[in-house]
């Protein structure tokens, strides 16, 4: 599918390309939010996930909670978001190890057992998919919860990283709202 117009303009517009193929789109998405453009991305998720089957939306703190709580908003249907640091009132947890792209470590990450369950066929939304490490750790935590994965949905999706092979191969659902085929020369290149 086609680009999401009103994103793709935006970081055309105010996105930043850093060296190691970093794409800065702090001032409107992932730092400073522009709620209209936050919950046109919830509507156009919802629109492009009209026909799939899911109950919860799923995804991973700290960036992908806006356009989840906009999808879960534009859908009526609760969020859960996968936490990068077991908080010390959570008891009954499921648990994985990601390598964080931005970070360059290991995260830990963990959601509560009584939040994803095997009833549950979850669409997991995030800001960015580059290589795919937090894709496959969601993955890990929706195998050990025995829920199913309906589909992944993306804000922006790195291309030339690769990050939705795997997805795709695992016959997944992948739907990016904007792809990017390159920053290289630290110039933003979308995909045709």
């Amino acid at each position: 599918m086609s680009n999401f117009k009103i994103l793709e303009q935006r970081i055309l517009s105010e996105g930043k390309c850093l060296d190691g193929g970093i794409l800065k789109v702090d001032s409107f998405i992932n730092h400073q939010m522009d709620p209209d453009l936050m919950m046109a991305i919830g509507n156009e998720f919802a629109s492009r996930f009209g026909n799939c089957d899911y109950n919860k939306i799923v995804t991973i703190e700290a960036s992908g909670i806006a356009p989840a709580i906009a999808l879960g908003i534009a859908t009526h249907k609760p969020v859960v978001f996968i936490k990068k640091k077991k908080p010390s009132t959570m008891q009954n947890m499921l648990s994985t190890v990601v390598h964080s792209f931005t970070k360059n470590a290991d995260v830990n990450i963990c959601v509560s057992k009584e939040f994803l369950k095997p009833t549950d066929r979850v669409l997991v939304i995030d800001d960015f998919l580059a290589v795919g490490n937090t894709t496959r750790g969601i993955i890990d935590l929706a195998n050990q919860a025995g829920c199913t994965i309906a589909g992944f949905g993306f804000v922006i999706e790195k291309v030339f990283q690769k990050g939705s092979e795997h997805l795709l191969q695992s016959g997944y659902r992948v739907e990016s709202l904007v792809r990017i085929a390159s920053l290289e020369a630290n110039t933003i290149t979308m995909e045709k």
